[in-house]
């Protein structure tokens, strides 16, 4: 009896354990939500921004956004974040353009992080950057904003609990890509930025964005510097390619319409 007791138990602590084990963690389930938002629109949401004008997010929508979370009182995760994010942008612009997509730091933690708490923020963190802004949603905004993003909080004793993530919206107001950690290989940021900025002038025919899809084409990242470069021998090698790809069909027609 004592034997058949004591199997049950083990074979108990075993379920457990499995199921433990199959179930996903809190991380899991964060990233997994933060997917899901792929794909959604990011939305007209109201916000103040840190010099206190109003201003709308689908106002941005001409060019790309990275939008990042913060919360003004984070003395460490927070400001070490963005400190890392302003480098990446900087290197960013450098292969992109200086002006060629928007970044846009959400305080969440209303009323708390209002225009005088961001400007504070900006101040400290040197972030000096005409197309950075940081913004205040209004407080009844904040949760459905998060979810829009896909972005879990959970308040604690020393803060919040969040998962750290960059969004890049699309010049349509699209969710396009998530970027994750406080700190991330730089291609992880500046290829979805290609990405989008390559969409956005392929499907607006001009010599300007012919140029500009030629530009983006050949800038590569060099991983022995860890930067990006320009490389016109890539777009030469494509051309050329095409050339000889044409020519040789227009020998073969030539030569069939002489059979």
């Amino acid at each position: 009896m004592r034997r058949c007791w004591l199997d049950a138990l083990l074979l108990v602590l075993a379920l457990l354990a499995g199921a433990a084990a199959a179930a996903p963690g809190r991380e899991e389930l964060a990233v997994r939500a933060s997917q899901d938002a792929i794909g959604r629109p990011a939305g007209g949401w109201e916000l103040v921004d840190q010099r206190g004008r109003a201003l709308r997010l689908d106002q941005l929508n001409d060019k790309p956004l990275v939008v990042s979370f913060i919360y003004t009182g984070c003395f460490q995760v927070c400001p070490a974040t963005t400190q890392f994010l302003k480098g990446a942008v900087a290197e960013a612009r450098r292969a992109l353009g200086p002006a060629a997509f928007r970044v846009v730091s959400i305080g969440f933690n209303q009323p708390f992080d209002g225009p005088e708490a961001l400007a504070e923020f900006a101040a400290q963190q040197r972030v000096d950057d005409a197309e950075w802004l940081f913004v205040a949603p209004r407080e009844q905004d904040v949760e459905p904003l998060l979810q829009r993003f896909g972005l879990s909080v959970q308040r604690t004793p020393s803060g919040f609990d969040h998962l750290i993530q960059a969004s890049i919206v699309d010049q349509h107001g699209v969710i396009a890509h998530q970027v994750y950690g406080d700190r991330f290989e730089l291609r992880m940021f500046v290829d979805p930025l290609k990405q989008v900025l390559a969409g956005e002038a392929t499907s607006k025919l001009s010599i300007a964005n012919v140029w500009t899809k030629v530009k983006l084409y050949c800038t590569v990242y060099d991983p022995y510097t860890g930067k990006y470069k320009l490389d016109y021998s890539l777009f030469f090698e494509l051309f050329a390619g095409i050339t000889t790809l044409g020519a040789m069909g227009w020998f073969l027609l030539r030569n069939l319409r002489h059979v």
